[in-house]
């Protein structure tokens, strides 16, 4: 009898559609808006609801792709000035 489970090869094509939208795609230039201020936060809100509790992580490496920075490093353009 075939398992009912998700293939690997499903997943790593459901990682991929996901990467490619969060970051170059649509979602990351529309929705989260890379190298802005509040970037990695737009990121985690939008995220939360596919990934739970590793969203952030992901978007920081996301982050790291995007602009070239960690979030909260002080290089970041997006960050606060005090």
């Amino acid at each position: 009898m075939a398992s009912k489970g998700r293939s690997r090869r499903g997943q790593r094509g459901n990682a991929a559609a996901l990467k490619a939208y969060w970051g170059p795609g649509k979602g990351g230039t529309t929705k989260v808006r890379w190298n802005t201020a509040g970037d990695h936060t737009r990121c985690t809100r939008q995220l939360r609801k596919y990934l739970g509790g590793r969203a952030p992580a992901y978007c920081a490496t996301l982050h790291r792709q995007m602009t070239g920075v960690w979030p909260g490093d002080r290089r970041n353009t997006g960050r606060r000035r005090r």
